[in-house]
């Protein structure tokens, strides 16, 4: 199995755990003298089957990430730690751009004026410059969990 692979399969797993978990939820108490739709005892069993089976493959991928060569310097779980912060901080910037260019229209002369405080044209030009690290990266990174099997 692939990385890609194992990925899809983490994410359909953890959708799994979380149906499974808001069905114990919603037969965990009936009115008196009712049967719940379904057994919550059989619902838990299978959940915790999902989850002893979702951790298994979250290891496997942590463990062939960080055994995975990105490039000469970084393994792939630097690679997407980096991806990561690149997102968080594009974002950041991209708050902070809507907040800069925020226009009040202003019906008196008395009424408060506000001004931008930061650059917004820097500041899109910043995240434009953050985006495209980011689309680089993730496209090396896809590439790569397409290429590359998953460790046991």
């Amino acid at each position: 199995m692939r990385i890609a692979e194992a990925l899809i399969l983490r994410a359909d797993s953890q959708k799994r755990f979380e149906q499974l978990k808001s069905r114990i939820s919603g037969n965990a108490k009936v009115q008196e003298g009712d049967e719940p739709a379904e057994n919550p005892r059989d619902l838990i069993e299978e959940m915790e089957r999902v989850a002893n089976e979702l951790q298994s493959l979250i290891q496997r991928i942590n463990r062939t990430n960080s055994a995975t060569p990105y490039d000469d310097t970084r393994c792939l779980s630097d690679a997407l730690a980096e991806r990561d912060v690149l997102m968080l901080r594009r974002g950041a910037y991209s708050v902070l751009a809507n907040a800069a260019s925020v226009t009040q229209a202003r019906t008196s002369r008395s009424e408060v004026k506000f001004k931008s405080t930061v650059s917004v044209p820097e500041t899109q030009e910043r995240i434009d410059i953050l985006s495209k690290a980011y689309r680089l990266l993730d496209s090396g990174i896809q590439e790569l969990n397409w290429k590359t099997d998953l460790v046991e």
